[in-house]
């Protein structure tokens, strides 16, 4: 899949000069096929600012095991809008959310055990609300951004996430 990158404006960035940050800012969204790792400390400097406390990150890893089965590899696939979802996610928690910078980006295709398959930071002047802001853009993305798990089981089979398989 090849797919352009979202960058947003600031929905009112201040807090320079020592004053508390308000506003929020979506630094940058995407969805893509390039490992993910290379991309942290980019993508650290940009999330961050004078004014930011703390960094919460989540990275979702892929693991060996689902629900009791042994996973021997997956690949996700994702509907050609799934940019713009991710995007009005993360806005959406800006807008809610005063004060936080996010970055967000979920790989599709291919991805080994043990690499990330979703990242999310959130930037902001205390814990809590980067915390609070680095949880709401995981927990949507996963509810709401239409990509799809495919899963290949040790004992050889395929098992579908996100995909509705049983008969109409």
């Amino acid at each position: 899949m090849t797919t352009k990158p979202q960058k947003e404006e600031s929905l009112d960035h201040s807090g320079a000069h020592g004053a508390e940050p308000s506003g929020s800012t979506v630094v940058f969204t995407d969805i893509t096929e390039a490992p993910l790792e290379p991309l942290y400390a980019a993508a650290k400097a940009e999330v961050m600012t004078d004014a930011m406390g703390a960094l919460v990150i989540f990275d979702g890893i892929v693991r060996n095991h689902d629900h009791g089965s042994a996973v021997r590899g997956l690949s996700y696939s994702a509907h050609p809008q799934a940019r713009e979802y991710i995007a009005e996610v993360a806005a959406e928690v800006a807008a809610e959310l005063d004060g936080v910078r996010l970055w967000a980006v979920h790989r599709v295709g291919p991805i080994a055990i043990g690499e990330s398959a979703l990242t999310v930071m959130a930037a902001a002047a205390h814990r809590g609300r980067a915390f609070d802001a680095c949880e709401l853009v995981a927990d949507r993305v996963k509810a709401r951004v239409p990509i799809w798990k495919e899963q290949e089981l040790l004992d050889g089979s395929i098992e579908w996430v996100g995909v509705d398989t049983s008969p109409a």
